[in-house]
């Protein structure tokens, strides 16, 4: 019954599957038509909230390292939202990477949050109820995916 129960889950999961993906591409969308560069907001946030991140970059760094690590996990988060095609493998070995190196899983985790909340924020009122509740799913299925891969 149980069993039962799960895969009922999944077929619902796996047919909401494109209007999520949807609603997170267009998310996008409309942020790219408000914003030139998602990288200096999300990367605000990110050591606002966060600040045991910012030393983790190089003062000297650019904003293109940081801008070429936001557009690689947007890519990654955009294909785990849909097809998983392969970019979403990404996220794994990044985490393994970074477990190499010290970042907490959960601070490397948080970064996808600081993306959704800055989305939010550039959105305004275009930032749905279905919006939200697909940025909220792919929150909570990245945040198991993280904690499935293998260190």
């Amino acid at each position: 019954m149980k069993k039962t129960r799960q895969k009922e889950r999944l077929k619902v999961g796996a047919a909401d599957m494109p209007a999520r993906t949807n609603l997170i591409q267009r998310s996008f969308e409309l942020a790219a038509e408000r914003c030139e560069d998602l990288t200096p907001l999300v990367y605000r946030r990110l050591f606002r909230e966060h600040p045991e991140a910012e030393s983790m970059f190089r003062r000297e760094a650019n904003d293109l390292v940081k801008g070429s690590m936001l557009a690689h996990t947007i890519d990654a988060m955009t294909d785990f939202a849909g097809d998983r095609t392969g970019s979403f493998r990404m996220i794994q070995c990044e985490v393994q990477s970074h477990d190499a190196y010290g970042p907490p899983r959960e601070l490397f985790g948080a970064f996808f949050g600081v993306i959704a909340a800055t989305m939010r924020e550039i959105l305004g009122a275009d930032w749905s109820l279905e919006i939200g509740e697909a940025w909220q799913g792919l929150l909570v299925e990245l945040e198991q995916f993280i904690a499935q891969s293998e260190a």
